[in-house]
């Protein structure tokens, strides 16, 4: 479009923006178009990630924007939140799954639980991203059940914390500077406690998760604490119990869902553009009645889809957002988005299945965005219990 939109917003929801967030967002657009789409099926393909690109992240001023410590403008918006984090996952969810590791979870967790002096200490670096942040909270054994069954300790000694236990699928955390770790407190209260740990810290060590089918471009590390000394003054000083992670976790999972749309729009994308030059019986596919019946569906999916996270952006900001919110929100638009990148595979027949074609990377990926943060099956119990009164967890 000669505005600068995109096509594949059909409802031209992106008008809900004010002028300086469009611009905001475009820049963006032309980052990505330029820096990371010509090269992210080969990033996925070798599963290594572009370390150089960190600071052409940082230069971008949108990490820290919000943060009243951190430099740049102030509070970003909800909806230009989301429309970043769409826009990441239409070009490459792997980058977008980095990108909010660390502006979402890790700086979140700060922001939200930290004392003013923390985030005074650490936010700053991290808007500029010269300091990456890895959020720690899925176990080896646990993950829908962390709440109640978080296995890693913190015992105090004195001024200080030793921990110890074992993470999973954290990402960034093989060249995070600094870690978020959630752990449970010894003794009778078994509070659930946040620790900034630097990586550096003896006692931690962080290995490569491999063999991956989706998000190969993210570097997901197991992670070991093993008598991890970490001092009182690393302590996230406003997380007193699983509820504070919670509400964390309630504004990442509303990041998924805008990413799960960002698939979408990039699968019916790649499909309408080929099956726009793809000839078969004397003409482009596109013609025919089939072809334009799962695009249809698949933009119809989309669309309905970024209706509904703009309207969680806009509780969000209104601050009446629930959990019930994102949940629904989540579980729904990551379900249609499975669906959607289904067809755009079989819009592209045999060529869907091979890398040079790209959609084969996002029928991949939707699989992990379908998971993490929630499964399906556990972001529709968190509606439920909402809608009847009724809590259905075990």
């Amino acid at each position: 479009m000669a505005d600068g939109m995109l096509e594949e917003d059909l409802y031209r929801f992106e008008e809900l923006l004010d002028d300086e967030e469009r611009g905001t967002l475009h820049r963006v657009r032309a980052f990505l178009r330029d820096e990371v789409a010509p090269h992210a099926d080969e990033w996925w393909g070798r599963a290594t990630f572009p370390h150089h690109l960190i600071p052409r992240y940082g230069e971008l001023g949108i990490a820290g924007a919000g943060y009243e410590e951190c430099e740049g403008p102030g509070k970003a918006s909800s909806l230009l939140s989301g429309f970043i984090a769409l826009e990441m996952a239409r070009v490459d969810p792997s980058m977008a799954t980095f990108y909010g590791v660390h502006a979402g979870l890790a700086m979140g967790s700060i922001a939200r639980c930290g004392s003013a002096e923390q985030r005074r200490r650490w936010l700053p670096a991290m808007g500029r991203m010269e300091k990456i942040g890895a959020f720690a909270l899925t176990e080896p054994q646990g993950g829908s059940d962390v709440a109640a069954g978080l296995r890693t300790t913190a015992r105090r000694e004195g001024d200080t914390w030793v921990l110890n236990g074992n993470k999973r699928w954290i990402g960034n955390a093989t060249f995070a500077d600094l870690v978020v770790v959630w752990a449970r407190e010894e003794g009778d209260d078994g509070r659930v406690l946040g620790f900034v740990v630097d990586s550096s810290t003896p006692g931690f060590s962080a290995r490569l998760i491999e063999n991956k089918i989706a998000l190969r471009t993210v570097e997901n590390a197991d992670l070991v604490l093993t008598d991890c000394r970490v001092p009182e003054e690393n302590r996230l000083q406003e997380a007193h119990g699983f509820r504070d992670t919670a509400d964390v976790l309630r504004h990442t999972r509303s990041g998924v869902a805008w990413e799960a749309v960002g698939v979408m729009l990039a699968a019916y994308r790649i499909a309408l553009d080929y099956t726009r030059e793809r000839e078969q019986f004397g003409g482009p596919v596109a013609r025919f009645q089939l072809v334009q019946d799962l695009l249809v569906r698949m933009l119809s999916d989309a669309t309905s889809c970024l209706g509904m996270v703009v309207r969680l952006a806009q509780l969000e900001d209104a601050g009446t957002f629930r959990d019930e919110h994102s949940a629904m929100a989540k579980a729904h638009c990551t379900t249609r988005m499975r669906e959607v990148v289904g067809w755009g595979r079989e819009l592209l027949a045999g060529n869907g299945i091979v890398l040079d074609y790209s959609i084969g990377r996002f029928v991949a990926d939707a699989e992990a965005l379908y998971s993490y943060e929630g499964t399906r099956e556990i972001n529709t119990l968190i509606t439920g219990r909402a809608v009847t009164g009724l809590g259905a967890f075990v």
